[in-house]
């Protein structure tokens, strides 16, 4: 069963810019932002907030969208920190000296990871997505962040088990965690075959048929949310501390970038970044 969230993401405007967060974040001591597809300067199949540089985008104008969404969170591009995204389970530990890596050209990403976690609060931390899940993931009280791109590879491999312990070897507690689910491709619409089926009832054994089903024509429908979130309560985050988007990218109207609804297409974004020490969440004292 996929936990409800408590308080859903919204739409909002910043620095010219419809970003999704969820207000769960809005008193807390940090900044989260999923970028929609709208408000950039790319074209045609990458129009228009394409963040992108790896899908064959001009590069200047991917740079120019990812001014802008760093703007939307009072930053600079070369605050940015991207990981490589290879759809595995490794999740890295960035700090200072790893601000702008990947920001401004592909061959400089944090190598090897689909997660990020830290903190520093003068990065920061950027996942991108076209049907894969983002994630952002928040201890309030040990001040430590993390963001994550897990498809189905990386939701079988539980990655978001992996940036948990991550999160945790900087002083987080999985109890304290408080979970962003982003948007991604919706449960009815997630076709997949017999190997991805086998791959999921490997994962999670008996508790994989409230995950994958049978849609009646020789394949299977996969649950990214409800796998996602399993993997996240497993690791210890409780049902009430993990919200989901519940947005399905390629629906109408077509907020979010979708790779299976059209290829090629651009990416769209989680970005988050901690606040300074100061104005760190003290539990309403």
């Amino acid at each position: 069963m996929i936990p409800q969230a408590t308080t859903p993401a919204t739409l909002r405007r910043s620095a010219g810019l419809d970003i999704l967060t969820w207000p769960v974040f809005g008193p807390l001591a940090v900044d989260v932002a999923v970028t929609t597809r709208h408000g950039g300067v790319s074209e045609g199949a990458y129009a228009s907030l394409n963040l992108s540089l790896q899908v064959g985008d001009d590069p200047a104008r991917v740079l120019e969208n990812r001014r802008r969404a760093a703007a939307a969170l009072g930053a600079a591009t070369t605050d940015l920190v991207i990981c490589e995204q290879v759809h595995g389970r490794q999740v890295a530990v960035v700090g200072g000296a790893d601000r702008g890596r990947g920001a401004l050209r592909p061959d400089d990403v944090i190598a090897g990871a689909d997660g990020l976690v830290t903190d520093d609060p003068g990065i920061v931390l950027a996942v991108m997505a076209a049907d894969c899940v983002p994630l952002v993931l928040y201890d309030p009280v040990a001040h430590v962040l993390g963001c994550v791109h897990a498809g189905w590879r990386g939701t079988v491999a539980r990655v978001c088990r992996a940036a948990v312990d991550t999160m945790a070897s900087l002083g987080a507690r999985p109890a304290d965690i408080i979970a962003g689910v982003g948007p991604a491709i919706a449960p009815r619409s997630y076709q997949v075959g017999d190997d991805v089926a086998a791959a999921v009832h490997s994962a999670f054994g008996d508790g994989a048929d409230g995950l994958v089903r049978p849609d009646g024509t020789g394949r299977w429908l996969f649950d990214l949310w409800a796998a996602n979130s399993r993997v996240l309560r497993d690791a210890g985050v409780p049902d009430g501390n993990i919200h989901l988007a519940a947005i399905a990218t390629g629906a109408e109207p077509g907020l979010f970038f979708s790779h299976r609804q059209a290829s090629p297409c651009g990416r769209f974004a989680a970005l988050a970044r901690l606040r300074p020490v100061q104005d760190r969440w003290t539990g309403g004292m």
